[in-house]
């Protein structure tokens, strides 16, 4: 790897642009060659060539083209080698085929976008849920193993195979890399929006950023899981006044997916600052997105008219409350437990009625949020000790508070996050009589 010490600069704009461009390099790849393995292997090479010469040279007019010819070399070059070696000629051929017919744009379907096309063939029926996913995260995110192991609480080794099987399942049941037909976007759309949801999530705090604090969110993906969204929405709704594909019943869970994603999204100038993550109730709300927010809200009320709720429905409305209130103290936090009491009952998760627990402390006295939050078993997870560290601070119980402040620094990923839970725990009086005041926090 070239030494870019000398110029910080041009080394941050490049890595920027590796994570910006890796997973629309990658879909490209999978579409002309069909192998989600040579796909990766290639765009991996091109990434390799380009730390060795854009430091050099200099970062090209258009980076992301330049690496996906350079790319598109290397697959060939390795299709050659193996065809050589194996000697399949025949098979050779037919991939050089396959790649004229690809690019003369004569592919037509639903779906023209390739890292839309990568997402919904990630999410193939035949892999697990969880697989999916993961996969997803690795090809088009970009997220190393680690990083997705630690978002799935799950040992590296453990993600590393999940992900090769995944790729091999595909190979091995002739998965095609192809443009969706309307029945497959019907099958997969479900999980096709739990992978942009994550992304995005891994966006907006990502999991494990000690090697690099600038990433502690990743403006790309959140742009990216945005953007795919809305691809999706144009998909399902078709153009206007036509019904799309899937035929003319709204899907409200798509527009509610996105309104989630616009109102967080909204809040993301004001939610780090000097490297330390800012806390909802502490963000100065100037600096929030308006157009973002006004979108988010129209979607909301466009979810509400058609009366069908489901879970991101839910979350887009709890943080529509969240985005109309003019100060935190203006929050209305019986309508967000309403909310929640909902979003139980058609996702009763432990994630739901910890985020639950927060509203319910701020509705009824830490006391009882604290009571809620005990009841979960979800002590390995940072955010569940945070939140149990904040409600033991407003119950004055400081000992346990430290205790569970260290517990979740040791647990958390995010540096923007560990500066924010070591501000609260060196905040933390030395004598455990003496009085605290304060809000309640959303670590979000």
């Amino acid at each position: 790897m070239p030494d870019r010490t000398s110029s910080p600069a041009l080394g941050v704009e490049i890595e920027q642009i590796f994570r910006a461009e890796h997973g629309r390099v990658v879909a490209t790849m999978a579409r002309r060659f069909g192998d989600l393995d040579l796909a990766e292997d290639a765009t991996s090479e091109a990434i390799v060539a380009a730390m060795e010469k854009w430091p050099v040279d200099g970062v090209p007019p258009n980076p992301g083209a330049w690496l996906t010819t350079v790319a598109g070399n290397k697959a060939l070059d390795r299709i050659r080698r193996e065809a050589k070696r194996e000697g399949k000629y025949a098979e050779a051929a037919q991939m050089n085929a396959q790649l004229e017919d690809d690019d003369s744009g004569r592919e037509t379907g639903p779906v023209t976008d390739d890292r839309l096309r990568l997402v919904f063939t990630c999410c193939h029926p035949a892999l697990a849920p969880q697989h999916r996913v993961a996969l997803t995260l690795r090809l088009l995110g970009g997220l190393t193993v680690a990083e997705i192991a630690k978002a799935f609480l799950v040992e590296e080794t453990t993600m590393a195979q999940r992900i090769t099987r995944s790729k091999q399942k595909i190979k091995a049941a002739k998965i095609p890399y192809r443009v969706p037909r309307e029945k497959d976007i019907a099958e997969r759309l479900s999980g096709v929006l739990s992978v942009l949801y994550l992304i995005f999530n891994e966006g907006y705090l990502a999991t494990d950023s000690a090697d690099d604090p600038d990433r502690a969110v990743r403006e790309e993906l959140c742009d990216e899981a945005i953007r795919l969204t809305r691809l999706i929405q144009e998909l399902v709704t078709g153009p206007p006044g036509k019904p799309g594909p899937l035929g003319p019943d709204p899907l409200p869970e798509v527009d509610g997916l996105l309104a989630l994603m616009l109102l967080l999204d909204s809040r993301r100038p004001a939610r780090v600052a000097d490297g330390m993550l800012v806390i909802l109730p502490e963000q100065d709300r100037t600096l929030w997105d308006a157009q973002k927010i006004d979108e988010g809200h129209a979607l909301v009320r466009r979810c509400l008219a058609v009366n069908r709720p489901g879970p991101y429905q839910y979350l887009a409305a709890i943080n529509a409350v969240h985005t109309d209130a003019l100060d935190s103290s203006m929050t209305d936090w019986e309508q967000i437990v309403q909310l929640y009491d909902g979003l139980l009952r058609v996702s009763p998760t432990q994630m739901v009625e910890l985020n639950r627990a927060v509203a319910v402390a701020e509705l009824d006295g830490p006391a009882v949020g604290l009571a809620q939050v005990d009841r979960l078993d979800l002590e390995g997870y940072h955010a569940w000790q945070a939140t149990r560290a904040d409600l033991l601070r407003r119950l004055e119980r400081y000992d346990e508070a430290r205790e569970a402040y260290q517990r979740a620094i040791d647990l958390a990923g995010n540096t923007a996050e560990k500066a924010w839970l070591t501000h609260r725990l060196d905040q933390l009086p030395p004598n455990r009589r003496q009085r605290s005041s304060g809000t309640g926090d959303s670590l979000r």
